[in-house]
C-alpha cells in the first residue's frame, strides 16, 4: 500500500489550536512510522478536544481503520485493573494496606504472608513469574489460578524490591476484586457491570465473540523498522536487552515462557487469536478504542468513579527504583506507570504504557487525558514510542500557546 492511500483515510477533528497534533499524527502516517492504524483521542476538563485516527485495521487485506475498529492495548490494560481496584478501597471494602492473608488466608503460603494489597498494586510481591506451567484452561478457571498462586514461592523477598509482574498482574488483580466486591465479581465483569455499562465505555475485559470482526491485527516491526527506531532513539535497544539477552534462569526470561500461549514474535504473534480475546485478563488482554480509552480516564479526573482525594494519592510515583524485571528504573504505584512530564520540573504523567505503544497517560494538574493506540506495533513502548512521544508533545505544546494567548 502506498502512502498516499494510507494518508487518504485519515479522520477526525481537534480543536482550535490544537491542529499541530494533527499534522503530527499525519507525518507519523507519510514518513512510514505508523505501518497499519492508529488513533489519539485527548480530553481536557471533561471535553474531547482531539480525537483522530487512520490507517488500516489489516493492512495485509487492506482492511481499513473504521470507527469501529477495536485494538488490544496490552499492559494500558493494567491501569483500568488499578480503577477497579481504586473502586473498592474507595468504597471500602479494602484499603491498601490490608494484608492479602486477610481475606484471602491459604495465600499466605511459602513467605507470602506479610504481602499486602499495595505490594502487589506496586509490583513489590516478587510474584512476576510464576513456576507452574499455566495452560489456557488454567487462566479461564478461578479456583485453579487460585491454588497456582497459593502454592507460588515469592521471586524475591516480599515488600524489599519491585520487579514488574507483565502478567501475572493480571490474575493478582482479578483476585483482589473477588475476594473483595461484595458481588464476588471477577474484574471484567466488575469493570463491565460497574464502569462499562453504566458510563457507556467501549472497554472490554473479555471481549464477546460476537464482537471479533472489529478488533484489528496486530503486526510486529520489521527488521528495517526496528533499525530505524534504534536510529532514532537508541534507549529502544534496553527493551531488546531486557528479555532478549537475559539468562534462561532469570525472572524476565520465566516472564516470556509462561504461559507459552503468549508470544510475540515475527513468526507467531498469538494476540491475534481470538480465543486469547476472550479472556479476562487485565495485565495484558484489554480491548478497546483511543476515544473510550480516553474517556474512561477523563472520568477518572472528574470524580466519577472514585473520589478526588483518592486520586490525588496517586500524583506520584511510589516505587521510582530499579526495575527487578526490566533492570531500568521503572516509576510505579498502586498498579499505574508514571512518565516525566515533557514540559520539565517535578511533575509526572500517570497512566500505563502498553506492549507495541499504546498508552493513556494523565496530567492532574491541567486535566488532559491523552489516549493512543495503535496495532502496527514498535518495538519501544511509553515515551520510547516514537509516534505517541511526538503527538503526547505536540498536545504539552498547543496546551501550552493556547493558555499563553489567553493571558495575552
Amino acid at each position: 500500500m502506498s502512502s498516499s492511500s494510507i494518508l487518504d483515510n485519515l479522520v477526525g477533528n481537534v480543536a482550535p489550536g490544537y491542529e499541530k497534533v494533527e499534522k503530527v499524527f499525519r507525518r507519523n502516517f507519510a514518513d512510514g512510522w505508523e505501518r497499519e492504524g492508529a488513533s489519539i483521542t485527548v480530553y481536557h476538563k471533561g471535553v474531547a478536544i482531539i480525537d483522530l485516527q487512520g490507517g488500516y485495521a489489516d493492512k495485509s487485506s487492506g482492511r481499513k481503520w473504521t470507527d469501529e475498529t477495536r485494538t488490544v492495548v496490552f499492559s494500558t490494560t493494567k491501569a483500568v485493573g488499578a480503577i477497579c481496584v481504586a473502586m473498592l478501597v474507595d468504597r471500602g471494602y479494602v484499603k491498601y494496606s490490608d494484608k492479602v492473608v486477610d481475606f484471602w488466608p491459604e495465600f499466605g503460603k511459602n513467605g507470602k504472608e506479610n504481602i499486602t494489597v499495595d505490594w502487589i498494586m506496586s509490583h513489590r510481591a516478587g510474584l512476576a513469574a510464576f513456576d507452574e506451567m499455566i495452560r489456557f484452561e488454567d487462566a479461564q478457571d478461578f479456583e485453579k489460578m487460585s491454588r497456582v498462586i497459593e502454592n507460588q514461592k515469592p521471586n524475591w523477598e516480599p515488600g524489599t524490591r519491585s520487579g514488574y509482574h507483565a502478567i501475572t498482574y493480571g490474575w493478582l488483580v482479578d483476585q483482589i476484586i473477588r475476594r473483595n466486591d461484595p458481588k464476588k465479581r471477577s474484574v471484567g465483569v466488575f469493570f463491565r457491570e460497574e464502569v462499562a455499562e453504566k458510563y457507556n465505555i467501549d472497554f472490554h475485559i473479555g471481549l464477546p465473540s460476537s464482537e471479533e470482526h472489529t478488533v484489528s491485527r496486530l503486526s510486529m516491526p520489521s527488521t528495517l523498522h526496528l533499525f530505524r527506531e534504534i536510529l532514532h532513539d537508541p534507549r529502544v535497544l534496553i527493551v531488546l536487552a531486557v528479555f532478549g539477552l537475559r539468562p534462561p534462569n532469570s525472572i524476565a526470561r520465566k516472564i516470556t515462557t509462561n504461559p507459552e500461549w503468549f508470544k510475540l514474535e515475527q513468526d507467531v504473534n498469538t494476540f491475534n487469536n481470538p480465543n486469547l480475546h476472550a479472556i479476562e485478563q487485565v495485565a495484558a488482554l484489554g480491548i478497546t478504542k483511543s476515544r473510550d480509552l480516553a474517556r474512561l480516564f477523563s472520568l477518572v479526573q472528574e470524580g466519577k468513579l472514585f473520589s478526588k482525594e483518592l486520586l490525588d494519592r496517586f500524583r506520584v510515583p511510589q516505587v521510582n527504583e530499579i526495575d527487578e524485571v526490566v533492570m531500568t528504573p521503572l516509576p510505579k504505584g498502586h498498579g499505574f506507570l508514571y512518565e516525566r512530564h515533557p514540559n520539565g520540573g517535578n511533575k509526572w504523567l500517570v497512566g500505563h504504557p502498553g506492549y507495541g505503544g499504546s498508552t493513556v497517560m494523565m496530567d492532574l494538574d491541567e486535566e488532559i487525558t491523552i489516549a493512543y493506540v495503535s496495532n502496527g506495533l514498535k518495538t519501544g513502548m511509553g515515551e520510547l514510542t516514537r509516534t505517541y512521544r511526538h503527538l503526547r508533545n505536540a498536545v504539552f505544546e498547543c496546551l501550552e500557546k493556547n493558555r499563553k494567548k489567553i493571558i495575552a
